[in-house]
């Protein structure tokens, strides 16, 4: 992406995998390639986020088994984060844990209470190859937590249970999308 672009200002619209979709029950592979495709699926990425309303998406979101997430989310002192993250690891999730409200672009129009840590910490690289060291509190720790479990082949479904599971998991049977 060129620096000071609207990103996904060039990107194309991809269908989002819905709950089910074994590529988002399936870990990521890494990114070896960081050329051009990579670019443009970053771009699509953010493109397919900002059509479905979302504040963050990761590659098998739209079928790519690859290690890569995009994000524009707030933290809760309301500052904007506008990123991407390519093989990112998850190497701090600490603080209070806090429940909640969650969402997925994957399960559209359902929420449930998920616990999360309140500060995370993601490293990788951009979509050049640059390293990359994000920092999120609150709300954005939560979306780059949320992120990178997708990465990992989990859904915020997974670190749910009892009651919440099955209310999410009832729901979503009988949502339009999910026959």
């Amino acid at each position: 992406m060129r620096h000071g672009s609207i990103p996904g200002s060039r990107g194309r619209v991809r269908p989002i995998s819905l709950l089910g979709d074994p590529v988002l029950h399936t870990p990521c592979v890494e990114v070896i390639d960081f050329g051009p495709q990579l670019a443009r699926l970053v771009e699509d990425m953010f493109a397919t986020m900002y059509a479905a309303q979302g504040v963050g998406l990761a590659a098998n979101q739209v079928g790519e088994s690859l290690r890569v997430f995009v994000y524009d989310c707030p933290d809760d002192e309301d500052i904007r984060h506008v990123g991407h993250m390519v093989n990112p690891r998850l190497v701090e999730a600490d603080g209070v844990v806090l429940r909640g409200p969650e969402g997925c672009l994957s399960l559209p129009g359902l929420e449930a209470g998920t616990e999360r840590y309140d500060h995370a910490v993601v490293e990788g690289f951009t979509a050049e190859g640059g390293p990359v060291r994000v920092h999120g509190t609150g709300w954005f720790a939560r979306c780059l937590q949320h992120e990178s479990d997708h990465l990992d082949g989990g859904v915020y479904v997974d670190r749910l249970t009892g009651w919440r599971h099955r209310r999410v998991m009832k729901q979503a049977a009988r949502a339009s999308w999910g026959r």
